[in-house]
């Protein structure tokens, strides 16, 4: 398109701070390069990789975006000279390594999917960050199958949400956390088999109960801290545990014999940092064997909240007060 702007609106992060530092800037278009595509965006996922950059606790990767945003929907405008999965024109929601805070945003072609059927594109900017990093952990890092029980803390987040409703979709007998009643309700609503309100019941106690002592095959986590050992007491025999976030800090004391004892897997990973063939390949899996539940109905992305561009201070400040339940997104007018 030769229409384009010279210039975009994009939410800044200036200094290192609270939400109040998020300030709206007016920046030149990011110009695609070789597979890179431009997008217009339309609604930008809000994560909690966002908050923490926004702290000055999680530095773009080098050559990506210094602006916040790492999911959008939105049109392709325009592409690099060797970008031909995508026709100017085509509706696409995409996962990017930074800059989704903005009125463009480019990303390389093969980090970017089609709408699925029947969702809006506010509802298919919420998905790329949350699918794309549970995929990759649960389903191929830790292999979940089918019959297997799993467990994922902070069942309402974004990626909690997300979680449930694949490990469900795919054949899991589900356990999660909450810090609520109401939210309890929520992730029960969603698939969630088994849930206890940490403010109200210990966990490890409820589920290993529930289970009959035996535990959980397969545990997502973003707390870490103290959940470190936790984990490790109500994961099964074999159990397999994906470290994803750290929100409650490092662990400072393990017992590291009942990681023999049990023998545990303890990984984890980070999605922001790697490559463009590596998450290119993780969107051509979701592609196969996630769109058409998106399309399907059988799943779809759990919303909280919308905030136009310009109020992503107070986007933030929802996030951080914890109280939501699925998705926030930014709405680029």
């Amino acid at each position: 398109m030769t229409d384009l702007p010279e210039k975009m609106l994009a939410i800044a992060i200036p200094a290192p701070g609270g939400p109040d530092v998020l300030a709206p800037e007016q920046r030149h278009l990011p110009v695609p390069l070789g597979e890179e595509i431009l997008i217009k965006v339309e609604a930008a996922g809000v994560n909690r990789p966002d908050v923490l950059q926004r702290m000055g606790a999680y530095p773009p990767p080098k050559g990506a975006s210094d602006l916040p945003g790492l999911e959008v929907s939105g049109t392709v405008v325009s592409k690099g000279v060797s970008a031909g999965t995508y026709e100017i024109g085509d509706k696409v929601t995409a996962l990017a390594p930074g800059g989704g805070y903005a009125q463009y945003c480019k990303v390389h072609q093969s980090h970017a999917l089609p709408i699925p059927d029947g969702l809006s594109m506010v509802e298919a900017a919420a998905l790329p960050e949350t699918f794309f990093t549970v995929w990759t952990n649960v389903f191929d890092r830790v292999g979940l199958k089918a019959g297997e029980r799993f467990l994922v803390h902070g069942g309402t987040s974004g990626i909690g949400t997300t979680a449930i409703q694949l490990a469900k979709a795919f054949g899991a007998e589900v356990f999660t956390t909450v810090g609520s009643d109401e939210k309890l309700e929520a992730v029960k609503a969603i698939g969630a088999d088994h849930a206890v309100n940490y403010n109200k019941t210990e966990f490890v106690k409820a589920f290993l109960e529930e289970t009959s002592g035996e535990g959980i095959h397969v545990i997502l986590d973003m707390v870490g801290g103290d959940y470190v050992e936790k984990n490790w007491k109500v994961a099964a025999v074999e159990g397999r545990i994906c470290q994803i976030a750290n929100l409650n800090g490092v662990a400072e004391e393990v017992n590291f014999s009942r990681l023999m004892v049990k023998r545990l897997t303890h990984t984890g990973s980070t999605l922001r940092p790697r490559d463009d063939t590596f998450k290119g390949a993780i969107a051509a899996c979701l592609k196969e064997k996630v769109w058409p539940l998106l399309s399907s109905g059988k799943i779809k992305p759990v919303m909280d909240s919308t905030f136009p561009l310009e109020k992503a201070a107070d986007a933030h400040r929802r996030m951080e007060g914890s109280s939501h339940i699925g998705k926030i997104v930014l709405t680029v007018g």
